[in-house]
């Protein structure tokens, strides 16, 4: 199992301040030979529907010397999780959550937001000072 991200606490303390409940840090995946360690499960009752909304989120602090390179790893990542949570878990969404600086700068870019809406990348953009979420953003 990997080191928890930098912002993992105000993510997870973000996520319980919009009642979100957390159902599993990490959600362990179990797929053949690997074991995936997705940062947090989370689920959110839907009243007027009667069922739940489940969810597995991704944190990322993007405080790699390059950019880039860690959005290649992240990606590559999401992609592996993606997959083996439609396996698995099919009710889950996946999300990756990003602080609101990285969002503004590097998720500007226009690669970035090629690859964001090729790959359906959902997104959490997340305030790590205020333990806040920001918005939710599903292309």
């Amino acid at each position: 199992m990997s080191a928890k991200d930098l912002f993992h606490q105000a993510v997870k303390t973000a996520l319980q301040k919009e009642n979100w409940l957390i159902t599993n840090d990490p959600l362990r995946l179990p797929f053949g030979l690997f074991n995936f360690y997705i940062d947090l499960g989370a689920e959110e009752m839907i009243a007027a529907e009667k069922e739940q909304r489940q969810i597995a989120i991704e944190i990322k602090s993007f405080t790699a010397a390059s950019t880039i390179n860690e959005f290649h790893t992240v990606l590559g990542q999401f992609l592996n999780y993606k997959l083996a949570l439609k396996i698995q878990q099919p009710q889950r969404v996946l999300y990756l959550a990003v602080p609101v600086d990285i969002y503004e700068s590097f998720f500007q870019i226009d690669f970035t937001k090629e690859a964001v809406q090729y790959y359906q990348l959902k997104i959490i953009v997340y305030d790590p000072q205020n333990e806040e979420i920001l918005e939710w953003i599903e292309p």
